[in-house]
């Protein structure tokens, strides 16, 4: 396993259908319902673009109960 301060690994920014998002070795099958997102970079910069993507961590299910609550 790479050191923190020396990971020179290619990740990418994958997310899964309830809009939830994380980073994969770029090289690596994607698990089972994730999906690559299409940015692709260094750990840190793909940790920097998930903080500016995912503004909303609630998992989009459980948005959309709260937006038809909100709705009756």
């Amino acid at each position: 396993m790479a050191d923190e301060s020396t990971d020179e690994r290619t990740y990418c920014v994958v997310h899964n259908d309830e809009e939830q998002y994380s980073i994969w070795l770029a090289d690596r099958d994607l698990p089972l319902g994730w999906y690559r997102e299409g940015f692709e970079g260094l750990k840190q910069a793909c940790l920097d673009h998930i903080d500016t993507v995912w503004t909303d961590m609630r998992p989009l299910s459980l948005r959309r109960r709260m937006e038809q609550a909100s709705q009756a």
